[in-house]
């Protein structure tokens, strides 16, 4: 816990080109209160870091590739969460920090649960810190109250997380001195989601709507962000009517849109697009991120440590909107993404496709490609890498990318609306689905079948099935699984990759013969009742024992 306090607004400077040695030897109250609060601009310059929480910034930003998660909305931090789940695994092995989470080994010095600890705290310090001292700069009023309301979001959010994966966490609303911070008491779990819904609520009413966010200040939290991170919440609480209310509201406003182009949401694109209410910003040369890196194959210089499960690649529908099924005559071998939800190929890699005009090949058999599916090579684990995010455009260094990371998208009010009716028990008709579900499937590069299941218990099942094809590799399938409670149930068995019928080289598990051919990929052990929330990391406990 003492990090609440090292660092709490000293760290935003990094933007001035100062040494971080050189900084920490200026007593906090003195450099900061007398010689920072005295313009805009120096107030900008802090809100900027309050907004990068604990990602990165240096003197020679090309040279940073994440190994842990910096912040919730860093690519670390946001994509490989998904390796959590039975959408991905990491390549680095079972023991890696992601595939332990929910593997049945998960324990209090899991390098992950700490690292989204520290973030969160840390950018809570920040948060605290500056609204502390943000009234001494020479602010007009309609600023000042911007400034307010979107530090308060920003510290909302990060109690939004803390009260969905830990739970029960210390609730710090102000900065505090080491003492205090070592000493400090948790607060129930149902105590943290209040405030959190409390402080977006208020944030949402004093932050500017979308429409009004200048090119200048994108980026920057709206209206519609405070709103929808509210439904998220109002979601995690079990509080259906408020967050269909919530939704409502965002889609009243009618300053958002579902875009025509799936992938350049997230290729670099259209980052400008009004289906993106909220993103984290990357700036190719001065803020960069390193994900190409990490995720591209092995032939276009990458490392790919993000690997998709065959689990989620059996998830896309066929077009007309039926379930996958291997015996299905559509079911393609060799080209697992004809006749299916255009989604998958715009979202997953897979044997013999193209990207950046290099052939893909992941065949285990295929001993001379250096993308070939082993338990060994610096390549894939699954026969699958990721397409998504995948900016072809991107040539050299590949820790030197621009793309943006969007972390709140206007299908994903669509569709928690539709499921906030949906389990509040509301009629749902055509005009709700068209609204909804069909409008999100119905954008131009996907336009599959529409949804016309109006029962609740089988549309349950085709809208959870929209969020994970919908929203794959952005961070929500594993609160997904927790707040629906199933994840004891998804997490369990056996995980499959791709299939390769007839394959020599085919990694099985045991003596096991899978009919249709699959890889062997891993086991999971979810434990029900344990996993649901990660345990407060172990030196944090060491240094207050309030919190174990």
């Amino acid at each position: 816990m003492k990090k609440l306090t090292l660092y709490p607004i000293l760290v935003t400077l990094l933007f001035l080109s100062a040494c971080r040695d050189e900084l920490d030897k200026n007593p906090l109250s003195s450099y900061v209160n007398e010689n920072f609060w005295t313009s805009e601009s120096n107030t900008l310059l802090a809100l900027t870091g309050v907004y990068r929480g604990g990602i990165q910034m240096t003197a020679a930003p090309t040279t940073n590739a994440e190994f842990s998660p910096t912040d919730w909305w860093s690519y670390h931090g946001l994509i490989m969460m998904d390796v959590a789940t039975d959408n991905a695994y990491d390549r680095r092995g079972e023991s890696a920090a992601f595939n332990v989470l929910t593997n049945g080994n998960l324990t209090a010095v899991n390098a992950n649960v700490n690292s989204y600890w520290t973030v969160s705290y840390a950018r809570i310090a920040r948060c605290n810190y500056f609204l502390e001292n943000v009234s001494k700069a020479p602010l007009d009023a309609d600023k000042l109250k911007r400034f307010i309301a979107e530090t308060r979001f920003l510290r909302a959010t990060q109690y939004f997380y803390l009260s969905q994966f830990f739970g029960s966490v210390p609730l710090v609303k102000t900065t505090l001195s080491l003492q205090q911070a070592n000493t400090v008491f948790k607060a129930p779990k149902a105590e943290i989601l209040s405030y959190a819904l409390a402080e977006l609520t208020a944030a949402a009413a004093d932050l500017p709507a979308f429409a009004s966010i200048t090119s200048a200040e994108r980026g920057r939290a709206s209206k519609q962000a405070a709103l929808a991170f509210l439904g998220r919440a109002q979601l995690g609480g079990g509080l259906y009517k408020e967050a269909a209310a919530t939704y409502k509201t965002i889609i009243d406003l009618a300053q958002n849109t579902i875009e025509a182009d799936y992938s350049g949401l997230f290729n670099g694109t259209n980052e400008s697009s009004k289906e993106i209410i909220f993103a984290t910003q990357y700036l190719k040369d001065q803020a960069p991120n390193a994900m190409s890196q990490h995720f591209f194959p092995a032939i276009n210089g990458g490392w790919h440590l993000f690997n998709p499960l065959g689990s989620l690649v059996d998830s896309y529908e066929f077009t007309d909107g039926t379930p996958f099924s291997y015996t299905d005559p559509r079911y393609k071998p060799n080209d697992v993404g004809a006749n299916r939800d255009p989604r998958l190929k715009l979202s997953v890699l897979y044997n013999l496709q193209t990207f950046q005009n290099q052939k893909y090949i992941t065949h285990p058999d295929s001993a001379k490609s250096v993308d070939q599916l082993t338990t060994s090579k610096q390549a894939t684990r699954t026969g699958f890498g990721i397409r998504k995010y995948g900016w072809e455009g991107l040539s050299g260094d590949l820790q030197n990318s621009g793309v943006d990371l969007p972390i709140i998208r206007y299908a994903e009010v669509l569709l928690s609306y539709l499921e906030a009716k949906l389990e509040a028990g509301d009629a749902i008709n055509q005009a709700l689905l068209d609204q909804t579900i069909n409008a999100v499937r119905g954008r131009a590069t996907v336009n599959i079948a529409k949804v016309t299941e109006t029962d609740p218990s089988k549309l349950k099942v085709i809208l959870r099935r929209e969020r994970r094809n919908e929203f794959a590799f952005e961070g929500l399938r594993l609160w997904d699984l927790l707040r629906w409670k199933i994840a004891g149930e998804v997490l369990k068995g056996d995980f499959y990759g791709a299939a390769f019928p007839g394959a020599v080289n085919l990694r099985k598990k045991g003596t096991a013969v899978d009919p249709y051919g699959r890889w062997y990929v891993t086991t999971k052990n979810f434990r029900t009742g344990t996993d649901e929330l990660w345990p407060v990391p172990q030196n944090e406990v060491s240094i207050n024992p309030n919190l174990k």
